[in-house]
């Protein structure tokens, strides 16, 4: 255990009078604990480029490009499983979260690439604000095991970190931002899709074989996790997401 680690830096970063010592006390906290890459992210919406939201990080060289450009984010295992974690936890413990749901195939081609650019395996932390979640902290490359209380003493390593980062840059009040929720069940899918075609109500009801009302509960389901103002929005947001192709 490194303990003695985790804990100097959850004193130093206190100290620290700039952004650039916070990321160097961070570095020497995470190569320490033999993790070859980390990344410290504020939490994208949709329309936002989760590459110019980081607040620093190390990736394989190449894996930011390829995630950004097959919209990985989207589908991502462990950042869909922040919206409901509390703490920190293992990568490869989101796979089972997962295993029924539509994208499925997508999270396993996503982690075979990261596989390939040497993203065996890791860990992510969360941090909330008065609005819900606001950020995250990850660690990886090759696999490495933490204890529960390393896993918890590295959850407060990563509040700090941003916090403490957001201060000293002076960035604006992020927790205004507000929480867009992705997520779908396997109906409202089925729904977008159908509506991404330009089909109607009357005709989506037809297919599914469910009521004209109880399709316009879904629409405005998804319309509401999506922030959406009305269904063309709807449909704009969810190419943009790549939630639909």
């Amino acid at each position: 255990m490194n303990i003695n680690q985790l804990l100097h830096f959850l004193v130093v970063a206190d100290e620290c009078r700039s952004a650039t010592e916070v990321v160097e006390e961070l570095e020497k906290l995470v190569a320490a604990y033999g993790f070859d890459y980390y990344g410290l992210v504020r939490q994208p919406k949709p329309d936002e480029n989760p590459l110019e939201l980081v607040l620093c990080g190390r990736w394989p060289e190449g894996w930011p490009q390829i995630y950004i450009a097959k919209k990985y984010v989207l589908i991502d295992p462990t950042i869909r499983y922040l919206s409901q974690a509390q703490s920190g936890f293992r990568w490869r413990d989101t796979a089972h979260a997962f295993r029924a749901d539509p994208h499925r195939k997508r999270m396993e081609r996503m982690l075979m690439d990261g596989m390939r650019f040497g993203l065996l395996d890791g860990y992510i932390f969360p941090v909330h604000g008065r609005t819900g979640l606001l950020g995250n902290m990850t660690v990886g490359g090759k696999p490495i095991d933490l204890s529960p209380i390393e896993i918890s003493l590295f959850d407060a390593v990563a509040k700090k970190a941003f916090w403490r980062l957001l201060e000293l840059t002076r960035e604006g009040d992020v927790d205004s931002a507000k929480a867009i929720d992705a997520r779908m069940t396997r109906r409202e899918m089925e729904v977008l899709s159908y509506l991404a075609d330009g089909l109607t109500s009357n005709e989506i009801s037809k297919i599914l074989k469910i009521s004209n009302h109880t399709v316009d509960w879904y629409m405005n389901g998804i319309q509401d996790k999506l922030n959406a103002k009305n269904r063309q929005h709807v449909v704009a947001l969810a190419f943009r997401l790549g939630l639909v192709t």
